[in-house]
């Protein structure tokens, strides 16, 4: 009997412990790596551009600061929750709402609107060991303009 009660809390802990690490691959801050990165049709941003990710109760809270294409300071900032319902983001041109959904320990989807419009379509893919993360964003951009980005972020 303790050995089986040994055996399935191991389990227990096993799983606790992968769900933990996979939580911690998205939080942390982030910097674009702007030689990685390839902005179609560009032109790319002029400075540099970070992001803060921080776990939230079955979600993320998202504060992003940069430099703009054409030189202007940017930032804003959203929470969601892993459940593809539209939350709003406080700061941004670009978008009035964000939806995200986690498509696996290592995916997220996060889908833009503006004017409840759909514009562009984030998909956020995170290295297995947490140290790059590739957004790969497709759409249109708030000045009407078809996106094909992808955005190379390192810790």
């Amino acid at each position: 009997m303790k050995r089986r009660m040994f055996v399935l809390g191991t389990i227990v802990f096993c799983f606790a412990v992968n769900g933990a690490f996979a939580a911690d691959v998205f939080s942390g801050n982030w910097k674009v790596n702007l030689a990685k990165s390839k902005y179609d049709p560009g032109p790319p941003p002029k400075g540099p551009n970070f992001s803060k990710l921080e776990a939230i109760k079955g979600g993320l809270k998202f504060t992003n600061d940069g430099v703009n294409a054409e030189g202007k300071p940017t930032h804003n900032e959203w929470s969601g929750q892993f459940d593809g319902k539209d939350n709003p983001v406080k700061g941004d041109l670009a978008r009035d709402t964000a939806a995200l959904k986690k498509i696996d320990d290592y995916t997220l989807e996060i889908v833009n609107k503006k004017d409840g419009k759909v514009t562009t379509t984030i998909r956020s893919v995170f290295s297995r060991d947490g140290k790059t993360r590739t957004n790969t964003v497709q759409g249109t951009s708030y000045k009407g303009i078809k996106t094909n980005n992808t955005v190379v972020y390192e810790k």
